[in-house]
């Protein structure tokens, strides 16, 4: 590596990955006070990590793969900022220690292709940011630990090729964005989970551990039944769920769930459809809506129409047409663009593309095939059971609280209800419609607004007066999840002069609980909750 890269205090991104550099590494990275990327996978570099690293406070993202260090300074632990960390393919020795668990912001860790011992540190459960995680092709030895199951922004694990023994955690059942896991060529025993992630997953995942079975293509497992009371732990689940929301409009201003989860870090599926559909015109849209066709129309609201639109290349999107002869349609569509083309975030409406000229404004939108919540909720065609009530209301929440905290500037979504709550395939929920959206300035914690959203949702001390603030969207969240356990509307006909849902709520939970539940949710169902 060459010395002269000391001078270079200023250096924000240093990338000199797939070169023939040699030697060691630089004590001077670790003066680089403002050095944010880190880049040089695919050289000769040998020796130790500098045991300094940990004072490069700024490194976000440290790629310095397929090279040949030999060790982990215990102070890269340190680096609570750190957003990246591949140091795959290299002669690395040694065992991960507990403070794996100080790394409060990475997404990604591949430490695979090296010779890394001992055990998994149950501190690894800490990572609730974690997306990628690969361990593959070391020494490691031990059970995996339960504590990954805890590990909600997971979605990708593989753990092959290592000497882990004991079972797979039935935890790992709870991670609902796992789509890729491998823990082949292992030691492990026992049956493996059956529900979950795991219902997608195929024999490759677990195969060279003889001591497993279940799943698919392996030998059938004798499983032990336990019997519950369902009606009462059922009751139980929906009144601390209620309760919960009378707490939060009690004490609006904690909000529930203060996560760090999905950093605004783009996505790749994303920024290629993006790149696919950035000059989509008005007669491919037609096209793909027949006309704007009646049976391609997903919904309406006040300032335009939804169909869903199927391009020539396959791809189904929903197309939001804006009314422009409506009053505020055209700041609405702008709102929308100034909020999402910035905000990343699982649980929020992908925008993909607009189109927009003189006469015509349009977004081109994620297609969500099941709806939105208030066609579950309030339709007798369709049922969402008890558990898929409570994972939707997780899901709004996680939203709700990164464009409250998560993103750099507060965002303030104004018209929270169930209509403005999408569901994807697996039934996960997304936030839609940011029209009324509210953008907060560095200490500013209300903001005025001409535009009402739903009556009943609205904070009464804050709608009346035409201000909005994040304690607006906790009391809607408040009044949402009440709705969606008890199936009543804010506005229903019984809520009249000194009654509305909340006091409705807060009156009945002592005295007659069930009284107010769904009655749906408490029918005789088949359904494993615990």
């Amino acid at each position: 590596m060459p010395t002269t890269l000391c001078d270079l205090h200023i250096l924000q991104r240093l990338g000199l990955a797939v070169n023939r550099l040699s030697g060691s590494l630089p004590e001077c990275l670790c003066k680089m006070s403002v050095l944010g990327l880190l880049s040089l996978y695919h050289n000769r570099i040998s020796g130790p990590i500098p045991s300094c690293i940990g004072n490069a406070t700024s490194l976000r993202n440290v790629y310095l793969s397929s090279n040949r260090l030999t060790n982990i300074p215990t102070s890269l632990w340190s680096l609570k900022d750190l957003l990246v960390l591949n140091l795959s393919n290299n002669s690395l020795i040694g065992s991960i220690p507990p403070e794996l668990g100080n790394l409060k912001a990475i997404t990604s860790i591949n430490l695979s292709r090296n010779q890394l011992s001992g055990s998994i540190p149950s501190t690894i459960g800490d990572l609730q940011t974690l997306i990628y995680l690969s361990l593959a092709y070391n020494e490691l030895q031990g059970s995996i630990p339960e504590s990954l199951g805890k590990m909600i922004s997971l979605e990708s694990a593989n753990l092959s090729n290592n000497i882990l023994s004991g079972t797979i955690p039935k935890a790992l059942e709870l991670l609902r964005y796992l789509k890729n896991f491998n823990v082949s060529f292992n030691r492990l025993e026992g049956e493996i989970p059956s529900k979950g992630p795991f219902l997608n997953f195929t024999s490759q995942s677990f195969m060279g551990n003889g001591g497993l079975c279940g799943g698919l293509l392996f030998q059938p497992c004798v499983t032990r039944a336990f019997h519950h009371s369902r009606r009462s732990k059922l009751l139980l689940i929906i009144l601390v769920s209620l309760g919960a929301a009378v707490m939060v409009l009690g004490s609006i201003g904690v909000f529930m769930l203060r996560r760090r989860r999905n950093r605004n870090i783009p996505n790749q599926a994303e920024s290629f459809a993006a790149t696919t559909l950035a000059r989509i015109s008005y007669i491919e849209i037609e096209r793909a809506t027949q006309g704007f066709d009646q049976c391609n129309l997903l919904g309406s609201g006040g300032f335009g129409s939804v169909y869903k639109a199927v391009f020539e290349n396959g791809m189904t999107l929903a197309v939001k047409v804006f009314n422009l002869q409506v009053e505020g349609a055209l700041k609405s569509f702008d709102a929308e663009c100034e909020v999402l083309r910035n905000l990343r975030h699982r649980n929020l409406t992908k925008v993909i593309s607009s189109c927009t000229n003189l006469d015509f404004k349009a977004l081109l939108l994620e297609y969500m095939p099941n709806g939105s919540l208030e066609l579950w909720l309030h339709s007798d065609d369709h049922f969402l059971n008890m558990i898929q009530r409570l994972d939707i209301m997780i899901d709004v929440a996680f939203a709700l609280e990164y464009l409250h905290h998560g993103y750099e500037t507060v965002v303030v979504h104004s018209d929270l209800k169930p209509s403005n709550v999408l569901l994807d395939e697996k039934l996960v929920g997304h936030l839609s419609d940011f029209g009324l959206t509210k953008l907060l300035g560095e200490g500013e914690s209300i903001a005025h607004t001409k535009t009402l959203a739903t009556m009943g949702y609205i904070a009464p001390e804050y709608g009346s007066v035409g201000l909005v603030s994040r304690r607006c969207d906790v009391y809607s969240y408040g009044i949402m999840l009440m709705e969606t356990f008890t199936r009543k509307r804010p506005y229903d006909e019984m809520f009249q002069e000194n009654l509305n849902m909340r006091s409705w709520v807060c009156n009945s939970l002592p005295v007659a609980p069930a009284d107010i539940i769904d009655d749906t949710l408490l029918q005789p169902e088949e359904i494993d909750f615990f």
